[in-house]
């Protein structure tokens, strides 16, 4: 009798074991699913904050506000561009998924000095730690137009390596929607030696 109670109580901790199994993976697909993205650096215009095949981890919650700093992952389909009476419009362009940091959020004026490679946004000179080299070269989207204020709902963006990158510079990109962000950058899990938050 006993060895048949102490057998129905090794089942049902079995079953009980199983179950919240079952609902941790749920519960984690469900979390990757709608709330993170991993993704898979390629190329080189984050330099050398991100190089090639580093693994990320994307947070993706559509409420979230990207600001000045931000590493973020878009998707473009549309470059945002000026026309000559200073109203936006969008330009078809070819898709493709992007990486780069947030420079200037809506509301916010940018204006570069292409000569001294200096960026100010606000008027202010923006210190930048992070990238290699500075900004000289202009890409043909805002030429002539700059300071530029950023609109409702776009962002301006650059890749940290100045002298490699597609960004808000060129015509083909212009200022990105925010709803072609895919979702903000928030930690690396490879490689091993590298793992930790990204800033």
């Amino acid at each position: 009798m006993s060895n048949s109670k102490s057998g129905s109580g090794l089942l049902s901790k079995a079953a009980d074991f199983l179950e919240t199994l079952l609902i941790t993976f749920f519960v984690i697909v469900l979390i990757f699913t709608y709330c993170f993205k991993m993704y898979i650096v390629k190329g080189e215009s984050m330099e050398s904050t991100l190089i090639q095949g580093d693994t990320l981890i994307v947070e993706t919650m559509p409420f979230f506000k990207y600001s000045q700093g931000d590493i973020v992952i878009a998707d473009i389909y549309k470059a945002g561009l000026f026309d000559d009476n200073g109203n936006i419009y969008n330009k078809d362009t070819v898709n493709k998924t992007i990486i780069k940091r947030v420079i200037a959020s809506e509301g916010q004026s940018i204006d570069i000095d292409f000569d001294k490679g200096k960026i100010f946004v606000d008027g202010k000179e923006l210190r930048e730690n992070y990238t290699s080299g500075l900004t000289h070269s202009d890409e043909g989207a805002f030429t002539g137009k700059y300071p530029i204020t950023i609109p409702k709902g776009y962002l301006f963006v650059m890749g940290d390596n100045r002298r490699n990158s597609l960004d808000s510079r060129s015509y083909d990109i212009g200022l990105v929607s925010v709803d072609d962000v895919v979702g903000k950058v928030v930690f690396r899990i490879a490689p091993v030696k590298k793992i930790g938050r990204i800033k």
